[in-house]
């Protein structure tokens, strides 16, 4: 049996070309080890480097919108290694949809579904909302203490609230990691097994829902 195409698509911004796991060949390498594991050919491959704001706007992403055409044209998927590859935003993910075009994304595994894919993106949507606030809460107090806004310590006072954010998150997954590791000795190979396992033990999430594949992926990052 011929292996099935897919068109892969592969997005970068100028500043985060150099952040571990969201490079050029990151993408790729995750990409390739997931056509191969599933069977799958890569028939052509287009790559998106951002340079400004607005990247959300289909016609600022030329190479996605070619990417979409040539999919249609080849009736395959368009694979991605991570969902915000696609984007960070729920409604712009939801009218490529519309596009009828299907997607794959690599660290969530083939079998899911479209409907899935906005859950995951609404999620990941609500969580930087809730990271903002949380900024913005924390530039609230600081300002209260007295640093005016335009000072230059408030360029401090956002870095150090954004800090804050990133260690209780370090926190919180140093405590799950070891019940992870535990879950994967007793056979939980992928992120969907491991969530299931975190659920099933009573682990709860940071925010003390329950654990998705990406919620999982997140804490693994950590490490």
């Amino acid at each position: 049996m011929s292996e099935r195409p897919i068109i892969t698509y592969v997005r970068v911004s100028t500043s985060q070309q150099g952040r571990s796991g969201l490079g050029i060949e990151a993408q790729r390498q995750t990409l390739a080890h997931f056509a191969h594991s599933e069977g799958l050919t890569v028939a052509r491959e287009f790559v998106e480097v951002e340079t400004g704001k607005g990247s959300d706007a289909l016609d600022r992403r030329p190479q996605l919108k070619a990417a979409l055409a040539a999919a249609k044209k080849l009736k395959c998927h368009v694979a991605v290694a991570k969902l915000d590859r696609l984007s960070r935003d729920v409604h712009f993910v939801s009218g490529l949809m519309a596009h009828k075009v299907p997607f794959l994304v690599a660290e969530l595994g083939p079998d899911v579904d479209p409907f899935v894919l906005h859950l995951y993106a609404a999620l990941a949507e609500k969580e930087r909302a809730l990271i903002s606030t949380r900024t913005r809460q924390a530039l609230a107090a600081a300002k209260a203490r007295g640093v005016p806004l335009g000072n230059p310590k408030l360029h401090v006072a956002r870095k150090s609230a954004v800090e804050a954010v990133s260690s209780e998150a370090d926190r919180f997954a140093a405590n799950v990691i070891p019940i992870i590791r535990e879950a994967q000795k007793a056979g939980a190979a992928t992120l969907r097994d491991i969530a299931a396992a975190l659920n099933a033990r009573g682990v709860a999430t940071a925010r003390g829902g329950q654990w998705h594949a990406k919620s999982v992926s997140n804490v693994l990052e950590r490490a």
